[in-house]
């Protein structure tokens, strides 16, 4: 008779991840039992899954500090994305150009981990058809979610249900799965929004109401025109997380459709994440505007 299956330790790691629960991850791993059996392979998820929860909170100095130039490929990777997002513009190229020479290493270049720092630090380059490059073969769930994303960015929904139909395939109920359809839900718009905020509902009654939830049902909420109520879970976001880029831009936008001033939530947002898609498109349309205003003067 078979012996039962080891119980797979990661598993409330990696769903906590995926919603955004970063301290829970943090504090999740403590808890994993010491006389634990851990492959190496699994070894190095939770400490992959760890440090990029600290670098999701802002801890760049810390994954850096505590990763060492001996560590395994995927932490090398999540190390040069703390690195990256550290930086300044000087840094970003030189990180880059260490991404290009680990992804051109035969030995580690297929690595997923890799791949997906691959993928996030081009993402955050907006060279979008170059983050696909490295995601596109897929492997795992999280580089075809990114996929999804990459899709989406490039105005390719068509491309995005058949990443989605992929992760289907593969588990249905998976939450990157779920979080992926109602990616593609919301930007399909229509009927899609309010099976969107289903998902996202759903998701809320099994795991903490993390901001990337709470934004989630925001979004959906705003696209209905119901504006009032998104407005309160971008603020119950906002009291999780100060900072948060979404949140931000999300209540720029509401606090707009609501007749409110938006100048304070703008202004953190700029202060925050001043490349982030939202200022840079304000700060242009405040450009043209100073241009037009200079021509007819």
């Amino acid at each position: 008779m078979a012996g039962a299956a080891s119980p797979d330790h990661l598993f409330g790691l990696r769903n906590s991840f995926y919603v955004g629960a970063y301290q829970a991850v943090i504090t999740g791993v403590q808890a994993i039992p010491a006389r634990a059996a851990l492959s190496p392979d699994a070894l190095a998820e939770r400490d992959s899954l760890l440090y990029r929860s600290y670098i999701a909170i802002g801890s760049h100095q810390l994954v850096i500090d505590e990763i060492g130039p001996g560590a395994a490929t995927p932490l090398q990777a999540v190390r040069l994305l703390a690195v990256y997002l550290s930086g300044g513009a000087g840094g970003k190229e030189s990180e880059i150009r260490k991404l290009n020479e680990l992804l051109a290493d035969d030995a580690v270049g297929s690595n997923p981990i890799l791949r997906l720092v691959a993928g996030t630090v081009l993402m955050h380059e907006r060279d979008y058809a170059g983050a696909l490059k490295h995601t596109n073969s897929g492997g795992t769930m999280e580089l075809l979610a990114m996929n999804v994303q990459i899709c989406l960015q490039l105005h390719r929904s068509d491309h995005a249900e058949k990443q989605l139909r992929i992760m289907q395939q593969l588990d249905e109920d998976h939450t990157l799965t779920q979080l992926a359809n109602a990616w593609v839900d919301l930007v399909m718009g229509g009927s899609k929004i309010q099976e969107a905020h289903l998902i996202f509902q759903d998701l809320s009654e099994k795991y903490p109401a993390t901001c990337l939830i709470l934004n989630g049902k925001a979004l959906c909420l705003m696209h209905m025109g119901n504006f009032e109520d998104a407005e309160g879970l971008l603020l119950e976001s906002l009291n999780k997380d100060a900072k948060d880029a979404e949140t931000l831009a999300n209540l720029v936008v509401c606090s707009l459709n609501l007749g409110k001033s938006a100048s304070r939530y703008l202004n953190q947002l700029k202060l925050a994440h001043p490349d982030h898609m939202l200022v840079k498109r304000m700060s242009s349309a405040e450009d043209s505007f100073d241009r037009a205003c200079q021509a007819i003067s």
